[in-house]
């Protein structure tokens, strides 16, 4: 197995630069038993009775931030630098660990740039309210900090000075577009602490959720706060060899029952995008029985695993040579979806985050 197996050339036009109005008028495209084209509204029809969406409520919170360093007093004589962070990951308190509550801590590992301008010790200004220091540095440009407030505080002045962390192939000013605030949220988002969207949650409208609930569709929420790691390239020819950064998740017991209840009844289990896979596939013991689950999670999905939960998978068109692409690949066939990807290119799909959407089903299912 080489990367270089997960690659396809996309056309830049097709990457999506905001999402489709209403959000249901997506383009969806079927994928087994064969190619078919619809929209997303059309889940109405392509979901059963008694079938079960299982969404992500992790809430998008404003982590690209744009600050000044202070260097403390040194010899080589260090002064103030402009910086730009995008936090990914919450630590907790100094003192919790990896395994708090995601919106309790002051701690967070971030993406700075240019990180060359960082050293631990260093104080980045960000407000007259809110500061931080740089506890530690690492290769690829990794910081941690440690910022003077914590917890709802924290939150409530990035909601104030942060600035959506959209993904680098969305095209925005430095200080973004104040729709990003509303567009790059999905309807369930409750639980803050997420950097990037679980963007196949973007596509369902109050309407098509009404929809779906006639139709006897019904619906269960799991948290995975979404990192920015999820948009780091693969660059060992051998995907093996890639580290996956940790995520925070949630998964109830209230919703292993609903799922183990939905199963027992004939219902398939449908994954509203990778992350409440990832989450899901991660809850499942060794047995594979799903279990209740509070943690961090690294899973790397690649062709070759066995998929232990999910039946369907709803999901947006991913990158070339990416962690998500090879997921898709593992649950649908790598065969099906460079099928997939071409038809979708050569009728115009748009891509990635603000784009169209596609539902697979399990290989091993079809």
């Amino acid at each position: 197995m080489l990367t270089s197996d997960f690659d396809f050339d996309l056309p830049r036009a097709l990457i999506a630069q905001s999402p489709a109005v209403p959000r249901d008028r997506a383009r969806l495209l079927r994928v087994a038993p064969s190619l078919s084209d619809h929209r997303i509204s059309d889940l109405t029809d392509l979901l059963r009775p008694g079938d079960l969406l299982v969404t992500n409520d992790t809430k998008v919170i404003p982590a690209r931030l744009r600050g000044r360093r202070i260097a403390p007093p040194n010899p080589a004589g260090r002064g103030e630098a402009e910086v730009e962070l995008t936090l990914h990951k919450n630590l907790g308190e100094p003192s919790a660990g990896a395994q708090s509550q995601p919106s309790e801590g002051a701690t967070w590992q971030a993406f700075a740039r240019p990180a060359k301008r960082l050293q631990p010790g260093d104080k980045i200004v960000f407000a007259e309210d809110l500061d931080a220091r740089v506890e530690n540095k690492s290769s690829g440009g990794e910081v941690t900090l440690t910022f003077s407030s914590g917890g709802a505080a924290l939150l409530t002045k990035l909601e104030r000075i942060g600035i959506m962390p959209l993904p680098p192939y969305i095209k925005r000013e430095a200080t973004g577009k104040p729709r990003d605030r509303r567009d790059y949220q999905t309807i369930f988002a409750a639980q803050p602490g997420a950097v990037a969207a679980p963007t196949a949650g973007l596509h369902f409208t109050p309407s098509l959720l009404n929809a779906l609930e006639k139709r006897d569709v019904k619906r269960c929420p799991l948290t995975l706060h979404v990192g920015a790691g999820t948009f780091l390239p693969v660059k060992s020819d051998d995907p093996r060899e890639h580290k996956m950064h940790t995520e925070y998740g949630v998964l109830s017991e209230e919703a292993v029952q609903t799922i183990a209840q939905t199963k027992a009844d004939g219902g398939r289990v449908v994954a509203v995008g990778t992350t409440a896979l990832r989450l899901l596939e991660s809850a499942c013991d060794q047995a594979g029985q799903l279990q209740a689950f509070q943690g961090d999670t690294d899973i790397f999905i690649l062709p070759g695993y066995r998929f232990q939960c999910v039946d369907l998978l709803l999901t947006n068109f991913h990158l070339p040579r990416s962690t998500l692409f090879m997921l898709v690949s593992a649950f649908a066939g790598l065969g099906p979806m460079k099928a997939a990807y071409t038809h979708a290119i050569a009728n115009g799909y748009r891509f990635y985050s603000y784009g169209d959407a596609c539902l697979l089903s399990r290989e091993d299912q079809v």
